[in-house]
């Protein structure tokens, strides 16, 4: 039987400091080049080369400011600040490239999904089917007060808008032109047939509209669906949408549980279990030897901010860490912000934990042995892939492509060449669009 191929895609974000903070000093690192086209179109041919399924973009709106009460830290060690437009450096990089597909982050609590829903069929029809939305709700207060709110609406609530978003979102996509709309009749003088254009009314507990969608269909109409997100509301609310989901995952044994609830969710909304794609977040240091990888890591370390990690972690859950001692017992409940993010520590062992400046799990070691890691966490806990976030960039990915995915490879875990179609044919082998048992299909034209 042939070995389920590993998914990958590139997590990274329009900023210098994503996820190991810190090594943007290293003076081999290049991220202060953030802000350059050349910077982002390179790495896409770089990640295509490594043949990624895509590049994921995160995004955030707001700053971090729970950790001391201020921005100074982040703003000294660039923690996702500044930040640029996700979105813009796609149709760059999609011309350089044939394959790699692209999972913008955008928070629908700040865009209007009228104009919204234009903006990705605009990049989906761009890419030529290459396009996905990674749906966020939001966590920061800040960013709340940046959009002129007092505060953001509770957390569960947020999934309530989300689920009005999306399915508005599905009318416009799935419902307002029928494929056989678009003519392109230079004879007959006919564009387009009014009559297979429909006009969308939607009336929902949070948004209203009446009005037809901007644009004639895009190779996927409805861009691939991610989600983040594993509070019991999230996971409601993937298990209905979402086509690839991400989790954190630290401990096998309770990632594995975690896989089989929402894979189970999904069956429950009418879905397959393998209609989500399960990525986790990792960090990986690769030599030709363990003993190469290992000094490798040390140099890195040198250059790393645990306390800028710290930082980061402490927007997340909404906790301002610096009021703590080393070993005192850090309090948390109640937060409004990522409430599957925190676990009971102190702050001496989130440092550590965040020796590299960031909370995700980081693979040491030559090809071999991590691959034999990746493996496992696919085959074992039930992962379908990884998002692999940047540790000194370019390196770190050219590494990872030099000698994990040639590793992978010969194992039969990877795939030796791009499948033709769309990004959701590339991960699902269906067809470009939504199949008929995912709920966007209730609101195509019978």
């Amino acid at each position: 039987m042939a070995k389920k191929q590993i998914l990958l895609n590139a997590f990274n974000m329009n900023c210098v400091g994503h996820i190991n903070h810190g090594l943007w000093t290293h003076p081999r690192d290049n991220s202060v080049d953030y802000n350059t086209l050349g910077y982002w179109t390179e790495l896409a041919k770089t990640l295509e080369r490594g043949l990624f399924d895509g590049l994921f973009i995160a995004d955030i709106i707001g700053v971090y400011d729970v950790y001391q009460q201020s921005i100074d830290l982040t703003a000294r060690e660039a923690i996702q600040l500044p930040v640029n437009d996700p979105l813009l450096l796609v149709p760059a990089m999609a011309a350089v490239t044939q394959h790699l597909g692209f999972g913008v982050t955008s928070n629908l609590s700040y865009e209007p999904p009228y104009l919204f829903a234009r903006r990705m069929s605009t990049l989906d029809h761009l890419t030529g089917g290459r396009a996905g939305w990674n749906i966020v709700t939001g966590y920061l207060d800040s960013g709340a007060r940046a959009m002129g709110l007092l505060t953001q609406d509770e957390h569960d609530q947020r999934y309530d808008r989300a689920d009005d978003y999306l399915e508005l979102l599905y009318k416009l996509w799935e419902g307002s032109w029928e494929d056989e709309a678009v003519r392109r009749d230079k004879a007959a003088r006919v564009f387009a047939d009014a009559s297979r254009i429909h006009r969308i009314s939607h009336q929902g507990p949070f948004y209203q509209l009446d009005g037809y969608h901007l644009c004639e269909p895009s190779r996927q109409r409805t861009p691939v669906l991610f989600q983040a997100g594993s509070s019991d509301r999230g996971q409601q609310f993937a298990a209905r949408h979402a086509e690839g989901i991400f989790i954190a995952a630290q401990d096998k044994d309770k990632t594995r549980q975690l896989v089989q609830d929402i894979r189970r969710q999904a069956v429950a909304a009418g879905r397959r279990a393998d209609d989500v794609k399960i990525f986790i977040g990792i960090a990986t240091v690769v030599g030709q030897t363990q003993a190469e990888a290992q000094e490798k890591f040390d140099d890195y370390w040198q250059y790393a901010s645990p306390e800028a990690g710290l930082a980061h972690f402490a927007s997340s859950i909404g906790v301002d860490f610096s009021r703590y001692g080393l070993d005192d017992p850090i309090e948390y409940g109640g937060s409004n912000a990522i409430q599957s993010a925190a676990n009971q520590l102190t702050r001496r062992k989130l440092l550590e934990r965040f020796r590299l400046g960031s909370r995700y799990p980081t693979l040491v070691g030559d090809a071999a042995s991590v691959a034999d890691e990746l493996e496992s966490w696919v085959n074992e806990v039930g992962v379908d892939g990884f998002n692999l976030s940047r540790t000194v960039t370019p390196e770190s990915y050219e590494d990872f492509i030099d000698l994990v995915i040639p590793e992978l490879q010969n194992r039969g875990s990877y795939k030796t060449a791009y499948a033709e179609g769309s990004l959701r044919h590339k991960l699902f082998a269906e067809g470009d669009r939504l199949p008929a048992r995912h709920a966007a299909a209730a609101y195509r034209p019978r």
